[in-house]
């Protein structure tokens, strides 16, 4: 599929369209990243948002601090790597769900299982949902569905409670 640009002056495939946008995500991370150990100029408020999740990942920041090798590295879930972007896209994601509330009573969820679990392993926990109901979406085409991914995170929780007796 190509896609003109706007200026009309190059064609685009939607695949170079990607890697620009994955190369733009990646390079924000790093230079969040960046901007933070510097502590030169005040960060917004996405900025303070992903720095959280950075912290949170120590076995990340050699690889942001090495901006070349990072935003064009290639993660293969296929031999066993983890994508470190999408990882902590994930975090950022669940935790916008739970300040809007979206999907309905996943705030909620989130405090209950957070109380069994903590913050950073609740979350990890829920990507595992995320993940099932985004790749479903994805296979059939259509939204993801909030109610099974709601579904899924109570399952989550009454096995936290059946482990934690």
């Amino acid at each position: 599929m190509v896609i003109m640009s706007s200026d009309n002056a190059s064609n685009t495939t939607s695949s170079d369209q990607y890697e620009q946008q994955r190369e733009q995500l990646r390079q924000f991370y790093c230079d969040t990243w960046d901007k933070h150990l510097k502590q030169q100029q005040t960060l917004t408020d996405l900025e303070q948002q992903v720095t959280a999740v950075i912290k949170e990942h120590p076995e990340y920041h050699g690889l942001l601090e090495n901006k070349e090798a990072s935003v064009n590295a290639e993660y293969l879930p296929e031999m066993g790597e983890n994508n470190p972007f999408l990882h902590m896209g994930m975090h950022l994601g669940i935790r916008e769900q739970v300040t809007t509330n979206r999907p309905v009573g996943i705030a909620e969820l989130y405090q209950r299982l957070v109380a069994l679990k903590g913050v950073h392993d609740t979350e990890h926990e829920m990507m595992e949902c995320l993940s099932e109901a985004m790749w479903q979406a994805q296979q059939n085409n259509i939204a993801p569905d909030e109610n099974s991914y709601l579904d899924c995170l109570g399952k989550m929780e009454e096995k936290f409670r059946t482990n934690k007796d």
